[in-house]
């Protein structure tokens, strides 16, 4: 077998590769003879029908068969004579498929980049330190309080803290547009669910009264069509409601699994539930920094396969957390807001294996069990979760990229350059 190849330009391959003519004809003729031991032919007995009818009936179909399985086979007998590793799976263009001739094809494919690793050793992070203090907690337990509270309807205007429910339609330009009416819809002034124009207007409002509002949607407005322009609303409240926060007392605590030890256990228990987020908090930021860290010190060519892969991914997986099919192209969003972040990853995981690969990084199966026992604990029948994970290789390919990539973020930060820089807990929880 020959094979040569051919740059074409940055990671495209053209390889050529020319297969012996005797080792296509001896398949063919060897899977004739097979053929012709069971087929059945009206006017022969089976295994009596001559090789001659045999080719005829058969020959066509089965040449093609082995074209293409010789095809396949001899494509990764020449990457791996060449030692070539192709990001993806390659576009072959037959260029002489005569019978009695060689077999030639060309194969067009991208390489995986080959480059040395910089600057992963030294990258200098921040390591915000912060404490849960009792102002946390009581503000925490706010929180708690507020979301266990009811509405209870008032005959007054809507202030800051109400809740107004509302029917609104909206028009840009003088026509309506999507998204832009609702009906007893329920907004809480002051929280920012809504734009501020629309919440100012809304502010002073009673149940029953009726107004024009103008809204201006911010220039870095998701939707285009509605970015940097100004609409008309006509709203209607419907009725105004002040938040009832329950009682701080044993039965409040009971609703959040506290049956014993009252309002210090619970506060004990959130306190220790705020540490946990805080700590993984932290730890979300170093690696965040390694990682940009990782990216700023290494440019690399990115296979294009590699890079659509990902673009497709990342629409597909969008589509289906706005629960629309991403099967139809009018689902997914536009290709250029996922772009940046589709070669963000594809980069990340080409400098991550290299890590792995320089480092010999091995995969730590204590760390596998414990990850699939703390999303196990979270169900009710943990056993039948764990053993779901455990039986599903997909799962379990999935939940070892991301330990790996765990360990990858351990190595970097343990040769990275900490500074410890000490900040509010709010300020460190803050999105």
């Amino acid at each position: 077998m020959m094979v040569s190849v051919e740059t074409t330009g940055g990671l495209e391959r053209r390889m050529k590769v020319q297969v012996p003519a005797d080792r296509i004809e001896n398949e063919v003729d060897s899977r004739l003879q097979s053929y012709g031991k069971t087929a059945k032919i009206k006017g022969f007995r089976p295994g009596k029908v001559p090789m001659k009818v045999i080719r005829q009936r058969y020959g066509g179909q089965v040449r093609q068969e082995v074209l293409g399985e010789v095809m396949q086979s001899s494509y990764f007998e020449a990457i791996s004579q060449e030692k070539l590793r192709p990001a993806g799976g390659p576009r072959i263009e037959p260029d002489n498929i005569e019978q009695g001739q060689d077999l030639e094809y060309t194969a067009i494919f991208e390489v995986y980049p080959e480059f040395e690793l910089k600057g992963h050793e030294g990258i200098a992070v921040d390591q915000p330190v912060a404490q849960v203090g009792d102002e946390d907690i009581d503000e925490m337990m706010d929180n708690l309080r507020r979301q266990r509270s009811e509405w209870l309807e008032i005959d007054s205007a809507a202030e800051p803290g109400h809740r107004v429910i509302v029917d609104f339609e909206g028009k840009l330009d003088g026509e309506s547009f999507s998204g832009g009416s609702g009906q007893e819809v329920p907004i809480v002034l002051g929280e920012g669910g809504m734009l501020p124009d629309f919440e100012d207007g809304l502010t002073g409002m009673s149940a029953n009264e009726e107004k024009d509002i103008k809204v201006s949607f911010p220039e870095e407005y998701g939707a285009e069509d509605l970015a940097g322009k100004v609409a008309d609303f006509h709203v209607k409240v419907t009725k105004v409601e002040e938040r009832k926060l329950p009682e701080l007392d044993d039965e409040f605590c009971k609703a959040f699994g506290v049956q014993e030890g009252g309002v210090q256990k619970l506060r004990e228990e959130v306190a220790d539930n705020m540490r946990r987020e805080m700590e993984q908090t932290v730890r979300l930021r170093l690696k965040e920094q390694v990682m940009d860290g990782l990216l700023a010190r290494n440019d690399l060519e990115l296979p294009g396969v590699l890079v659509e892969d990902e673009i497709r991914g990342l629409r597909e997986s969008a589509a289906r957390r706005m629960g629309v099919d991403p099967s139809e192209a009018s689902n997914l969003p536009p290709r250029d807001t996922v772009e940046e972040p589709a070669r963000r990853r594809v980069k990340l995981g080409l400098l991550v294996a290299e890590i792995i690969r320089q480092s010999d990084i091995q995969l730590d199966q204590t760390r596998v069990r414990e990850r699939i026992k703390e999303l196990a604990a979270g169900y009710r029948d943990p056993d039948e979760v764990i053993k779901l994970y455990t039986s599903n290789r997909q799962l379990m390919d999935q939940l070892e990229m991301e330990i790996m990539e765990d360990q990858v973020v351990d190595w970097l930060i343990e040769r990275a350059k900490i500074s410890e820089k000490s900040v509010p807990f709010k300020e460190l929880m803050r999105p």
